[in-house]
């Protein structure tokens, strides 16, 4: 599982989407600008952390992107973000705690019924990890996170058993005696 949980977290990690949209919120009629990379560095930073495997700096960087994050969803984007990288640290409560937080603002960030499943699976709470999983295969149906996280959350649930026992070995009557 820990592999898949590896290609997960870095499937969950969101690049925060904030190129150039400083120019927003300033008036280009009365004061033109030209904006070249992202405007909230730490969060970005953060993200390539986290997709790099560095995942104390990653959650470092984030947590001080989201606190100068503009605007709704660079919020998102770091606090769904936290959430993949705590649970890369296998701290767990925290994760959830920036999972809760998330879909508390947007009930319908499927990322975050995705991430939180992943926490619930990792915790062995399966039938709670199974409600997210619907929620955000309702939001998002085809997502490949979500079949990541549902396929980690089948074999924990439904581990694969063998079906035929082999039995090799030999019957000492069929054995012949050394010479």
């Amino acid at each position: 599982m820990g592999s898949r949980l590896s290609i997960l977290i870095s499937l969950l990690v969101i690049a925060p989407l904030c190129w150039g949209q400083g120019a927003d919120r300033i008036n280009r009629a009365q004061n033109p600008t030209t904006i070249i990379g992202p405007r909230n560095v730490p969060l970005a930073d953060g993200a390539e952390a986290l997709l790099s495997g560095d995942y104390k700096k990653g959650v470092r960087m984030t947590l001080e992107g989201l606190e100068t994050a503009h605007g709704r969803r660079e919020e998102e984007a770091a606090l769904s973000n936290l959430c993949a990288g705590y649970v890369q640290l296998g701290k767990y409560a925290e994760a959830l705690k920036y999972c809760n937080i998330l879909l508390a603002r947007n009930d319908k960030n499927w990322r975050g019924f995705n991430n939180r499943a992943v926490i619930y699976i990792m915790t062995k709470q399966y039938e709670k990890a199974h409600d997210d999983l619907l929620k955000g295969e309702d939001l998002n149906p085809g997502a490949r996170t979500l079949k990541v996280a549902r396929s980690m959350y089948m074999d924990a649930v439904y581990p694969v058993r063998p079906e035929v026992e082999i039995d090799d070995r030999q019957n000492q009557d069929d054995e012949e005696p050394q010479k």
